[in-house]
């Protein structure tokens, strides 16, 4: 991985105060951790980095590190974003939710991340942490947090499903009983495309807008979400990546990330709200697979392992139940 460093700028031209700029530095340490797991994982590419600066153009400045692994080992592709953007006006992507403030200025930052394997038994993930902080009155202080991770296999193990979502579920016990169920349902209710009538992938956790009981609590929740993701991922990469496969899995592979294009086009707030803001297109589409194809109402053969996806992996389902009632001793 080349060694490029963001300008001494990178700050002192946006201004932030002293919590944001905490989360821009273990934003910063997180893409490094992650890059270099990725690249380990992989054994054989690493990632190219691209660091960028935006001037002032339509109303937007700030800077990136955008890291891309292109035709490895395991990875096909994988990208990991940091940026950091300060911009005039809050696009509508933001403000959805959130209508009281449109029109204000705005700091926003995160990490996202997208792996694309080659081997279809490997599931792709995403994650995403971030902070966005909204101009406000002097004695305002308007900003949430954002993230979580999902998963999407194009061939299910219901092993590998309990994993993640047992993680999924490590990463938010601190935090109440409450909070599992809570994102699972978000991240279930956001990552599905109500064109097809389907969800993307098996889910895992998803929240926005969370402010709730102070900074140090909800930046500590960020962390944790952020820290949990490749003990969530990295097992699944291990037991699958081995699996010998041809080109039948090849192309439902390639079918279902259509999917996946489908959805981060038209649905997913983070993409909608880069490019409506004027963010770096190269960076903000990074999470399009570089290879996948579509099929005129394409149908599963009945029985087979491809209608095994539909018909089980996703459809609604609570894997810490199945994996309670699984741990139950046989009468």
């Amino acid at each position: 991985m080349s060694a490029h460093r963001l300008t001494s700028s990178t700050m002192t031209d946006t201004n932030c105060p002293a919590p944001a700029e905490r989360v821009r530095v273990w934003l910063r340490e997180l893409q490094d951790r992650l890059s270099q797991a990725l690249e380990a994982a992989d054994g054989g590419a690493r990632f190219r980095e691209d660091a960028w600066e935006r001037g002032g153009e339509r109303g937007l400045r700030g800077v990136g590190r955008t890291r891309m692994l292109r035709e490895g080992v395991v990875f096909e592709q994988a990208g990991i974003n940091f940026s950091h953007v300060v911009g005039e006006r809050l696009p509508p992507s933001a403000t959805a939710r959130r209508p009281e403030l449109a029109g204000r200025g705005f700091e926003a930052m995160g990490v996202s991340l997208v792996v694309h394997p080659r081997n279809p038994y490997v599931p792709t993930s995403h994650a995403n942490v971030r902070f966005f902080r909204a101009a406000g009155d002097a004695a305002e202080s308007i900003w949430w947090f954002g993230g979580g991770f999902d998963l999407t296999p194009y061939y299910g193990f219901e092993e590998d499903c309990v994993h993640w979502h047992r993680t999924a579920q490590a990463a938010c016990a601190p935090f109440g009983p409450e909070v599992h169920p809570r994102y699972k349902q978000w991240c279930d209710d956001y990552f599905f495309l109500n064109h097809r009538n389907e969800p993307r992938g098996v889910g895992g956790l998803f929240f926005d807008d969370l402010n709730e009981g102070g900074f140090e609590r909800c930046f500590a929740f960020l962390r944790s979400v952020g820290d949990h993701y490749l003990p969530a991922y990295l097992p699944l990469v291990e037991r699958r990546r081995a699996m010998p496969y041809g080109e039948r899995e090849r192309e439902f592979q390639l079918y279902r990330r259509g999917r996946y294009v489908e959805f981060n086009l038209v649905y997913d707030r983070g993409t909608l709200f880069g490019l409506q803001s004027g963010g770096r297109t190269e960076s903000i589409l990074m999470s399009l697979p570089p290879r996948v194809r579509w099929e005129y109402d394409w149908r599963p053969e009945p029985g087979s392992a491809e209608a095994r996806l539909y018909d089980i992996f996703l459809q609604p389902r609570d894997w810490l139940a199945l994996a309670g009632a699984r741990a139950q001793p046989e009468v």
